[in-house]
């Protein structure tokens, strides 16, 4: 398969226990609705939206993807995504996470086209050198990261065990930062 097309997957099962809230809910929607937009904007041809805990409707052209076992973990919403993905004809996924709403599609373009570009076909964002989201996870590899998902621990230990990823700097663009508690205004 040689298509060249990717889709995007924003996992959005979970919780958000030290959130308060399921982050898929977050700022009445307005972080759900950025990922979707970075990742259509940034090059995927299908976007994806793993749920879970809570169940909103996903702005267009998203589609739902449920985690009936999102209580599992991370690994549980990365197994649905990357199922659902297979079932389209896309050489790669394009991993994003619900929380880091500040990342465009400026920075999934620079690491969507990194991949592409790649021998491996596996890049990430990295923010001043710190590894975050996105990350793009060439088809090939799919079945082993499957293999070894567990618990709640997404791609990191596969990514981490491999010197083939191409570490895309993009702290230019965004901070990436993974947002895990409510700010309050004092």
């Amino acid at each position: 398969m040689a298509s060249g097309h990717a889709a995007g997957v924003v996992l959005a099962a979970g919780a958000g226990t030290r959130f308060g809230m399921p982050k898929v809910l977050a700022a009445e929607g307005a972080w759900l609705a950025a990922a979707v937009t970075a990742l259509h904007d940034g090059g995927c041809a299908e976007v994806l939206v793993v749920l879970g805990a809570a169940q909103p409707i996903v702005p267009a052209p998203a589609r739902a993807v449920l985690a009936a076992d999102w209580a599992q973990g991370l690994s549980a919403s990365l197994r649905a995504g990357l199922a659902a993905a297979s079932r389209y004809a896309v050489d790669h996924v394009v991993i994003t996470v619900v929380d880091t709403p500040d990342v465009g599609a400026d920075v999934v373009h620079r690491v969507l086209d990194a991949a592409r570009t790649s021998t491996s076909g596996l890049a990430r964002a990295v923010f001043g050198g710190c590894p975050g989201h996105p990350v793009v996870i060439g088809r090939g590899h799919w079945p082993a990261l499957i293999e070894q998902l567990d618990g709640d621990v997404g791609a990191g230990p596969f990514l981490r065990a491999r010197d083939d990823v191409i570490a895309v700097e993009c702290g230019d663009l965004a901070t990436g930062a993974d947002i895990d508690v409510v700010q309050r205004k004092v």
